[in-house]
């Protein structure tokens, strides 16, 4: 299995850099892009440096380089992550414009009708952003806000963030042991 994980400027650097350690975890070959504001992003809110982000992947393309292999269809993927993915890339993605290697490799995806996850982050959304997620779910982009399940009975941000990624890579058919599923109500209440 080849993904391409992407990680933009919105808040929620977490999700993607969680979601490479899981893939290693599983073997799956990873082709990271950190945009200039994730890096930035990955600092402030995490413990981790950009490098240190980087040797979790097995590759890393500079999202500058609209001439790298992932720009093209012929570079065979089984999809793409945006983890998280600010409303600046959504906008990019839903529009066509191609202006740098996130954009560029997720437009591939949608060319090619391979797999595409974003994990978008914002709030409140505006009717802009809503109209660019409804564009790109038409094509058959899966919208995935990392909104908690709290079914789960989550104690910690970490196990928000782990059923949050495990549910995005269950999408991918890669399993790992965080993904809690609805059971059902344990005590049915009647009508």
């Amino acid at each position: 299995m080849r993904l391409i994980v992407a990680i933009t400027g919105a808040s929620g650097a977490i999700f993607g850099i969680r979601i490479l350690e899981e893939l290693k975890k599983k073997n799956v070959e990873t082709h990271l892009i950190v945009s200039k504001w994730g890096g930035f992003t990955i600092e402030e809110e995490t413990g981790y440096k950009v490098a240190e982000v980087e040797k979790m992947a097995s590759f890393c393309h500079d999202v500058n380089d609209l001439s790298d292999v992932v720009a093209s269809g012929s570079f065979k993927t089984d999809g793409m992550i945006v983890a998280p993915c600010s409303m600046k890339t959504l906008a990019g993605i839903a529009c066509g414009y191609s202006d740098d290697l996130i954009i560029r490799a997720a437009d591939v995806c949608i060319k090619e009708r391979r797999k595409l996850l974003l994990m978008v982050r914002e709030t409140p959304l505006s009717s802009i952003h809503l109209e660019n997620m409804l564009k790109l779910s038409r094509l058959g982009v899966i919208i995935m806000p990392p909104v908690p399940a709290f079914y789960t009975k989550p104690v910690t941000v970490d196990d928000i963030v782990n059923q949050t990624v495990a549910k995005a890579l269950d999408y991918f058919g890669v399993e790992t042991e965080h993904l809690k599923c609805w059971q059902g109500l344990k005590n049915k209440i009647s009508d």
